[in-house]
């Protein structure tokens, strides 16, 4: 069975939010596709506390639930292997978004109202309540992609984008290996590059209220570094990879 729309979600330890959040996106599918052909997959990162647990102790109260278990890949890991497992399932679109309760779910109508215009879209963050250190990687990120790439993307790495399936089946063909640190932001430069529009939709990000934040402050240099060495490999390969992309993507009406 094919299925019209799949919620991809990385989670890493977050015990105290997780049955929330997957209740507030379970709510949203049930509320606006009633019929069974949505999926929330969740992959559990590794995590050293009781999230894996409640996952599998919920999963029967939420039929929608997909509950995808792997050992600590970070981050950029967790959210690839759950594209793929929404690829497999033949998503008509995927949507991600984080388990950490940082934001609304009604913000997610904002893109889906643009899904027949672009393949890739992408929300940002108006206001951004995160550590400093991860403002700085933005910042940083930011400016590598406008130097490296001579393009502009206001938050390449918003874990808040709905996708195309078939679209990303494509890119994650392109993607290198082995999976970068921050594969997102490598999707969101490809389909830029190859003349898609990402829209930007601004949207609410919320301060974080519980869970651990995976990237600490004395990690901020080394994260910096091998974010903008991939970012330079990857740009010798960068135009056969947008040409494989720029075949003109389906209309869904």
């Amino acid at each position: 069975m094919s299925l019209l729309l799949s919620i991809v979600m990385p989670a890493y330890n977050e015990e105290e939010v997780i049955e929330h959040v997957v209740k507030q996106w379970t709510d949203l599918l049930t509320r606006q596709f009633p019929t069974d052909n949505t999926r929330l997959i969740v992959v559990n990162d590794g995590s050293r506390d009781r999230t894996g647990e409640i996952l599998d102790q919920i999963k029967e109260r939420y039929p929608k639930l997909v509950v995808v278990h792997q050992p600590n890949g970070g981050h950029g890991n967790a959210v690839v292997n759950g594209y793929r497992q929404a690829v497999a399932l033949d998503s008509e679109y995927v949507f991600q978004t984080d388990s950490d309760d940082q934001f609304i779910t009604d913000d997610f109508q904002k893109l889906w109202a643009k899904r027949n215009e672009s393949p890739f879209i992408l929300g940002y963050r108006e206001e951004r309540y995160d550590a400093p250190a991860r403002l700085v990687i933005t910042r940083i990120l930011r400016l590598s992609i406008a130097t490296i790439y001579g393009t502009y993307i206001k938050d390449s790495n918003i874990p808040f984008r709905l996708i195309r399936g078939s679209f990303l089946r494509r890119l994650l063909a392109q993607l290198p290996e082995p999976t970068p640190f921050a594969p997102n932001i490598f999707l969101a430069v490809m389909s830029k590059k190859a003349g898609y529009s990402t829209f930007d939709i601004p949207i609410t990000h919320k301060e974080r209220q519980t869970g651990t934040v995976s990237i600490l402050k004395w990690k901020l240099l080394k994260v910096c570094m091998q974010s903008f060495k991939e970012l330079a490999q990857f740009r010798l390969d960068l135009g056969s990879k947008v040409k494989a992309l720029k075949k003109p993507e389906p209309v869904t009406v």
